[in-house]
């Protein structure tokens, strides 16, 4: 594997920076793929504006037991309907929760769209987390988000952060510390976040002002998630 680094000069206030994107060559296909790398300093993690298809933000337990942000990457190529994993979802837990996330949407794709269709690609899965959280288990919902995404070619909604996870068969589980998670979303930069609706009942527990600092919107099961991501109601 070939690692490229593409750098772009800026010039701000009479002094230049350097904009930094590692990549590596993929070599089925020759391509240059291109992996984020948050920028260091006063910015937030969460940028402003669309971002490309298939990145998707969430807050999630890692395996240190800490909440993280994590933000997952989808690229898709042509192909015959394979999976790869990479970054915090390659060790053997992570891998286990993203495989149930991409079994779901192979066996649901043709509810998100007809044309293209699933099966006619491959999928390489990026995670990226920034809090030395750990690897974390409960990025399933998020996941099928993001290969949904990328599927339709359609961004996810602005400085959005999809909460919340789903089982094998695809039934939501509510955000365990929802208060927390919204505080690691807020301080990330985020100003929209999706709730799972069985997570209501846990509003009472949230500061009013915390909850006042974004534009919240809530989902039923995994398509409904999915298409509120995309600002489609």
């Amino acid at each position: 594997m070939r690692r490229r680094v593409k750098e772009q000069l800026k010039k701000i206030g009479g002094m230049e920076f350097y904009d930094v994107h590692f990549s590596y060559a993929d070599k089925e296909t020759n391509e240059d793929q291109y992996v984020s790398v948050p920028e260091q300093g006063g910015g937030t993690l969460i940028p402003d504006g669309p971002m490309n298809p298939g990145i998707v933000h969430t807050v999630s337990l890692g395996s240190t037991g800490h909440l993280g942000l994590y933000r997952i990457e989808v690229q898709m190529t042509p192909g015959n309907g394979t999976v790869r994993f990479s970054g915090a979802g390659s060790d053997v837990k992570a891998k286990e929760s993203l495989r149930i996330a991409f079994d779901y949407f192979r066996a649901n794709a043709s509810r998100i769209s007809v044309t293209p269709k699933a099966g006619d690609h491959n999928y390489h899965i990026h995670v990226v987390e920034f809090h030395n959280a750990g690897s974390a288990e409960g990025l399933t919902l998020t996941t099928v988000v993001a290969l949904a995404s990328a599927l339709t070619k359609k961004h996810i909604q602005s400085q959005l952060v999809v909460l919340g996870s789903m089982s094998l068969g695809g039934n939501i589980i509510p955000v365990e510390n929802l208060a927390e998670a919204l505080r690691v979303a807020l301080d990330a930069g985020a100003k929209k976040v999706l709730i799972p609706a069985s997570s209501v009942g846990d509003f009472q527990t949230i500061p009013g002002e915390l909850l006042a600092k974004f534009q919240s919107s809530f989902y039923a099961d995994p398509i409904d998630a999915i298409f509120k991501a995309m600002g489609v109601e």
